[in-house]
């Protein structure tokens, strides 16, 4: 469900941005006005991102290889990743060069269609709300009842964070872009614009760290949230399992790994022991169907009984 959630959201966003595009480059080639400018390479680049992600998730469906015995779920936050970085430079660098050359040589909306930027914005911020609302739908799936900042920072899988906070900060550029465009119909002077297209700038740069540093999180790797942990550990320690250390690991989205040894009697026989692992595989799949890949390690209870050494069942938090 939260891929295809993140499918759904992705393709509502990708029409939107694209339609929008092309109507703010009408609009700026009719005004020659800045914001409209970095506006229209906004929905451009956001559009860009939005197919990167849809191509990730394809790539992340392939097959595991013996070059990649894990398989490629990573995929998806390789490139919620290159999402970031396009937004960066694409648009937040671009935003920014575009507002300082503007500074540069102030001027007024020109021609005769001042109407035009109002219309065109009026209608983009209308666009980008359905486009948000989708993504705030098809989140409130897998959210719970996280708060939004808390979902954004835990969420693993990355296209709906990306989405929310690409949404999200078109429809704040939006706004920016409006108040600059109205306060230089009103005044004729083109440093409102060129302040607006700052504004946009430093909103897609500060968008583009947020999303770089959460999916650089993903990528080194990131244990089961906490409540699967526990329910992994309730699994093992049902028939008497006692843990010596588990570790879990996200291979991608739906993709769990989980690492475990487990305390044995010294009388246990091998094939007790064997079987006892194999209702443990099952017990851990039933209670956390997105462990794919179970490693279980038996041990003496000696081994459990020291505390020295034993590692933490689940990784540190986030910074």
């Amino acid at each position: 469900m939260a891929a295809s959630g993140g499918t759904k959201a992705i393709v509502a966003a990708l029409a939107a941005n694209l339609t929008i595009a092309v109507l703010k480059f009408l609009a700026y080639l009719l005004t020659l006005s800045s914001s409209m400018l970095a506006e229209a390479i906004h929905s451009l680049a956001d559009s860009g991102n939005q197919l990167l992600l849809l191509l990730g998730g394809k790539k992340s469906q392939r097959a595991a290889s013996p070059e990649h015995p894990f398989g490629y779920g990573r995929e998806r936050y390789i490139y919620a990743f290159i999402v970031s970085i396009v937004l960066f430079s694409v648009g937040g660098l671009f935003a920014l060069f575009e507002a300082w050359q503007k500074l540069q040589h102030p001027h007024g909306i020109e021609g005769g269609f001042w109407w035009v930027p109002l219309a065109v914005l009026a209608g983009a911020i209308i666009a980008e709300s359905f486009s948000l609302r989708t993504a705030i739908i098809e989140s409130n799936h897998t959210r719970g009842r996280q708060s939004w900042v808390k979902f954004v920072r835990s969420a693993k899988q990355p296209e709906l964070p990306v989405i929310l906070l690409e949404d999200f900060g078109a429809l704040l550029g939006l706004v920016f872009a409006l108040i600059g465009v109205s306060l230089t119909l009103v005044t004729g002077n083109g440093v409102w614009d060129a302040a607006g297209t700052a504004m946009i700038g430093l909103l897609l740069v500060a968008i583009a760290v947020v999303l770089a540093l959460e999916t650089k999180s993903l990528l080194l790797g990131e244990s089961a949230t906490r409540e699967d942990v526990q329910r992994i550990r309730t699994a093992i320690e049902s028939d008497g399992g006692r843990i010596i250390h588990l570790k879990t690991l996200h291979l991608g989205p739906e993709e769990l790994l989980v690492a475990a040894k487990i305390a044995v009697s010294r009388t246990a026989t091998g094939e007790e022991i064997a079987q006892a692992i194999d209702g443990t595989e099952e017990r851990i799949r039933a209670a956390v169907p997105i462990a794919r890949v179970i490693y279980l390690e038996p041990d003496l209870h000696r081994a459990a009984a020291g505390g020295a050494g034993q590692e933490p069942a689940v990784a540190a938090p986030r910074p």
